[in-house]
């Protein structure tokens, strides 16, 4: 599994309470550990990336009778979008992200320095 996610969400906190953020921070850590999950922060200082636009997620099934799809949610509702150019266009937003974002590593680093905040 590999999850992107932008730097925001690890300003705005979930709570007044500073454990709260903590431990949303262990969790995020506990799960950059597992040996199939790649997590990545989009950093701030690597200026705005296209996936800003709007949260998606990306299912790629062993099956090959199913086809790549896209899901994203908007403030009223939620789509799923299967066409090969809305999959290819989320797939290289995906790639373009994945780039620019901290490794895995730096990741784990970040969170860390997060959590020394709460």
């Amino acid at each position: 599994m590999w999850v992107i996610m932008d730097e925001t969400v690890l300003r705005r906190p979930v709570s007044i309470r500073g454990e709260v953020m903590r431990e949303q921070l262990d969790k995020l850590l506990q799960f950059a550990e597992r040996d199939r999950v790649t997590l990545q922060v989009a950093e701030f200082d690597n200026g705005p990336h296209p996936g800003t636009y709007a949260p998606f997620s990306l299912f790629r099934f062993t099956e090959p009778e199913l086809p790549d799809m896209v899901f994203t949610e908007y403030l009223t509702g939620a789509l799923y979008l299967d066409s090969r150019t809305e999959v290819s266009t989320h797939l290289e937003v995906l790639d373009h992200m994945t780039a620019h974002a901290a490794s895995a590593q730096r990741t784990k680093k970040i969170l860390r320095d997060y959590r020394e905040t709460f």
